[in-house]
């Protein structure tokens, strides 16, 4: 069983309890304008251009058999669309500037690696966290991992938009230990504009979840222009506290993955836009407090 992983983290401490290796699954069926990981979106593996590092020597034009590379303006242009990832423009760029993200690995690849640090996991109560993109897009893959990981008595988490089949995320959800649940609008229309998908059977599998007595953690991504309203915040913690949650994490909009999408030779809408910190969301905090929910940063 093989899958498709960008990065694997060691060391994370914000993506569950204690100290955990986080795995990135490329794929997601969202296109959310803040992502902070455009790189996860498509599920095949993708070249990246550092113009800073390029050479203008065109070896990676003469080196793709399809033809999908040319110089224009200046620039190394990738037809994403005609490139079949052999990485053949990779390997021949001298100065580096071609960069592949995501790689082909097998459940045992990606099991050994989580297994280097059983030591610390058990030191500090922590495990391994699945995230991405959405883990779920690779279902049969990620459930294979999961279960290779249980064999091994590990803490499981995942971070996922909850934007799977119902019947399949019945199936997967139990088997995690924790679920860091992505809750971005209460609106279907709204949230359709922003991530280009409607929420319906996100709401359905985040009710499923709670009522059935799974430890799930709503995280809401707090972004300029698309849900940091004090109505916003009213709306989602109706949601929220209808579906039977007590607690809630804000995560405030920043610009930590801006750089990735000149990489990825993608626009940027939200290049301009300022990043949010907990001291500017106190009133939107207490809009969740206020609902009776435990809500933090």
């Amino acid at each position: 069983m093989e899958g498709i992983i960008f990065n694997i983290q060691k060391f994370s401490i914000h993506d569950g309890p204690g100290i955990r290796t986080t795995v990135f699954f490329k794929g997601c069926p969202l296109r959310c304008e803040w992502c902070a990981n455009p790189e996860s979106q498509a599920v095949n593996p993708q070249v990246l251009y550092n113009n800073e590092k390029c050479l203008h020597c065109e070896t990676c034009v003469h080196t793709c058999p399809k033809g999908a590379i040319k110089m224009e303006d200046g620039l190394i242009r990738i037809d994403h669309k005609t490139c079949d990832h052999c990485m053949e423009c990779v390997k021949a760029c001298p100065g580096k500037a071609l960069t592949q993200e995501g790689e082909i690995k097998t459940v045992e690849e990606v099991v050994d690696i989580c297994m280097q640090d059983i030591d610390f996991y058990e030191e500090s109560n922590g495990g391994v966290t699945l995230s991405g993109g959405e883990a779920m897009v690779q279902y049969d893959f990620m459930m294979a991992l999961v279960h290779a990981l249980k064999e091994k008595g590990i803490h499981l988490a995942i971070e996922t938009t909850g934007i799977v089949d119902h019947e399949k995320f019945k199936k997967a959800a139990p088997l995690f230990d924790l679920l860091l649940f992505d809750v971005k609008q209460a609106d279907p229309m709204k949230h359709k504009k922003g991530t280009h998908v409607t929420n319906e059977v996100i709401q359905k599998n985040f009710k499923w979840a709670i009522e059935q007595g799974l430890n799930v953690l709503p995280r809401i991504p707090v972004i300029p222009g698309f849900n940091e309203t004090l109505e916003d915040a009213k709306e989602l913690a109706t949601c929220i506290k209808e579906a039977g949650a007590k607690d809630v994490q804000l995560l405030p909009f920043h610009q930590f993955g801006e750089n990735k999408y000149k990489l990825l030779g993608k626009d940027y809408k939200l290049h301009e836009v300022e990043a949010l910190h907990p001291e500017d969301l106190v009133d939107y905090q207490n809009e969740f407090i206020k609902c009776g929910l435990n809500c933090f940063f």
